[in-house]
């Protein structure tokens, strides 16, 4: 738990408290990759259908190859969590959006999705797309649309089936 605490300290970190914010009270808001370790993740993941096999290894290179991660964190403990793969100036994809059931029906995840979508970083992005089977409804409210003729190039099997 140390190593987790001294990663806090070195990474941006936003805790908004009150009703006129999207951002959940009590909740710390994360946008770097050091403020996860594979471990929590991996225990985040066990409650999706399609995140279950990934490897504590596999998930550690992920992480190492993922421009943005965004966590967010309560009493400590990792209880959100989504990734954007960018160039920073043309287009950036949303990927893995992750809440635990427990933290799930509090507006969480639309704060999660604020935070890294408003983020400096991330903001002037002009295209950012996601791919999902199970969020659609969840991601039309904050504003994105599904389109007729995206393609998706898939050199192989993926876990999502």
């Amino acid at each position: 738990m140390d190593l987790i605490r001294k990663r806090q300290r070195m990474i941006s970190m936003r805790q908004v408290i009150g009703s006129n914010d999207n951002y959940c009270p009590g909740y710390y808001y994360y946008d770097s990759k050091l403020a996860i370790t594979p471990e929590e993740l991996q225990d985040l993941y066990r409650f999706t259908r399609w995140g279950r096999s990934r490897s504590l290894e596999q998930i550690q290179k992920m992480l190492d190859g993922t421009s943005m991660c965004f966590s967010v964190r309560y009493d400590g403990k990792l209880v959100a969590f989504c990734r954007i793969l960018t160039d920073f100036v043309f287009r950036g994809s949303l990927w893995d959006i992750l809440v635990h059931p427990d933290h799930q029906g509090k507006g969480l995840g639309s704060g999660l999705l604020r935070y890294a979508l408003t983020h400096p970083a991330i903001r002037q992005v002009p295209v950012i797309v996601t791919y999902t089977s199970e969020l659609i409804d969840f991601m039309c409210k904050l504003g994105f649309e599904s389109r007729d003729g995206l393609l998706i190039l898939q050199r192989r099997p993926i876990e999502y089936s």
